[in-house]
């Protein structure tokens, strides 16, 4: 399956985002993919065209546009590593949670949408999805691996759209006693549910990476593709 590449409008100008649609008439759900810290690269626009072969409008945003717009590159070299975490670390995520809104309303807007709109994020994208369930009007959230989210709980009680989390046990970038305060905060909302993956180090999801897990990548997607089944329909 192949996309194609659409201009959203957003404050301070536009950007592009990948989209892949399903086969079929519709009206569809939508699902908005949200990066890594390595941009719109070959990773994330597998994971939107298997969301669209599953039934859904799958649009990725290029979240980087106001540092360097157009980023692709991948987690196997020293330099696209140093590369990714300085933009993560440049990275305007209030900014970037306003971009995700245009793109939900975009979306939205859309005629073979059937106006119902999640999110999917993975890593830096795991962060913003959890932010996006708490600031935007998102229908559901998943966040893979988010990182730092505990330092986001003042937010949780915003959360009341279905949303869930799959936590990473041994994540290098969030400790055990970390991923207990997301837990703790977490655990009288009612509308957030946690998938821990014993074992499991940061990406375990990502196709080829370092840390990938076929078996938990896969128990994740199916959990993740029977949410969006529930909360979209």
């Amino acid at each position: 399956m192949s996309g194609e590449y659409v201009t959203i409008q957003a404050k301070g100008g536009s950007f592009s985002a990948y989209v892949a649609r399903p086969a079929g008439p519709g009206p569809a759900p939508a699902v908005v993919v949200l990066q890594e810290i390595f941009g719109v690269n070959a990773v994330m626009r597998a994971m939107t065209d298997e969301l669209a072969a599953k039934g859904f409008i799958a649009i990725c945003p290029d979240l980087f546009w106001r540092l360097e717009p157009g980023v692709d590159i991948t987690d196997q070299t020293p330099g696209e590593w140093k590369t990714a975490l300085d933009l993560m670390n440049r990275f305007d995520v209030d900014a970037g949670v306003g971009d995700i809104a245009a793109t939900i309303n975009h979306v939205r807007a859309d005629p073979a949408c059937n106006g119902k709109v999640g999110a999917v994020g993975f890593c830096l994208g795991g962060k913003l999805a959890f932010l996006t369930a708490a600031r935007t009007d998102i229908d559901a959230a998943v966040s893979y691996y988010g990182v730092g989210l505990e330092n986001l709980l003042g937010e949780a009680g915003a959360i009341r759209k279905p949303t869930m989390l799959h936590i990473a046990a041994e994540d290098s970038f969030s400790s055990r006693p970390a991923q207990a305060q997301v837990e703790a905060g977490l655990a009288n909302n009612s509308n957030v549910a946690i998938h821990v993956y014993e074992g499991r180090d940061h990406a375990f999801a990502r196709p080829g990476g370092e840390h990938y897990d076929a078996g938990d990548a896969a128990l994740a997607a199916q959990r993740t593709l029977n949410f969006f089944n529930k909360t979209l329909s």
